[in-house]
């Protein structure tokens, strides 16, 4: 038998972003709003699981390096907060450089949208993280430094565990899904106008941030295609559904 082919992430957000774009034009408001009350019960859950994810992804990574954690995670810090600080002031630079300019071509205002057309979902549920993003980040490293110093196997195993949880809901729920919750995003913001008004006044602008995220991924991922030793531009196209996803949740 023939294995039948499945669309990849990256096709899927590509079509839920075109078809948000246009479909928001022609659906009426109850089509619209259910998907807006999928979108309000989803990124709830998304705020929940995120914390889940790096302790259940970041704890093994650095339990898994060995003894040597503890130098390679400080090595690991220090470039990430060096790479920051270059993309922020090349951000800041560009955007004082160019953007006042841009901004005062179009008449210097944003034209204003009507909060009164803005659809709202059905209902919403509420899904409080149990650990905020930053906690669960100290408690990852903690725990992985840990692990891989003292060698505690049993919480190496516990962890292990916790991720095999988390791969399962990212690839049987999150990755499904997600195609739908940029389609609802994007739909919402043809239907009540922000996207035409957003592309039309700030296009320029627009193209500038696009081109600056290129480089800037470019100029990152060579840096650590050198270090790996691996080709940086394949390591990048498979970071693209992880990008485009980033980009259609306005993250």
């Amino acid at each position: 038998m023939q294995k039948k082919n499945k669309i990849g992430l990256l096709p899927r957000v590509i079509i839920a972003i075109l078809l948000g774009l246009f479909l928001g034009y022609y659906l009426p408001d109850p089509a619209v709003r259910a998907f807006l009350t999928f979108n309000s019960i989803f990124s709830q859950f998304l705020g929940f699981m995120i914390p889940l994810i790096i302790i259940g992804l970041v704890t093994p990574a650095i339990a898994g390096i060995g003894k040597g954690a503890g130098k390679l995670l400080i090595v690991t810090v220090i470039i990430a907060y060096v790479d920051t600080i270059i993309a922020g002031g090349l951000s800041y630079g560009t955007g004082t450089w160019l953007f006042p300019s841009m901004i005062a071509s179009t008449g210097g205002s944003m034209p204003q949208i009507d909060k009164a057309s803005e659809l709202a979902p059905y209902f919403t549920i509420n899904i409080p993280a149990m650990i905020d993003v930053m906690s669960s980040l100290v408690f990852s490293f903690i725990a992985g430094l840990s692990i891989a110093h003292y060698g505690l196997r049993t919480m190496e195993t516990l962890f292990n565990e916790l991720k095999i949880i988390i791969e399962k809901v990212i690839e049987k729920a999150i990755i499904p899904l997600l195609p739908f919750y940029i389609f609802g995003v994007f739909l919402s913001m043809t239907h009540n106008g922000q996207a035409r008004q957003v592309l039309l006044v700030f296009s320029q602008i627009i193209i500038v941030i696009l081109v600056l995220h290129v480089f800037i991924l470019i100029y990152e991922f060579c840096t650590a295609g050198a270090i790996a030793k691996r080709n940086p531009f394949r390591l990048l196209w498979n970071m693209l559904p992880a990008y485009l996803t980033a980009l259609g949740t306005s993250s």
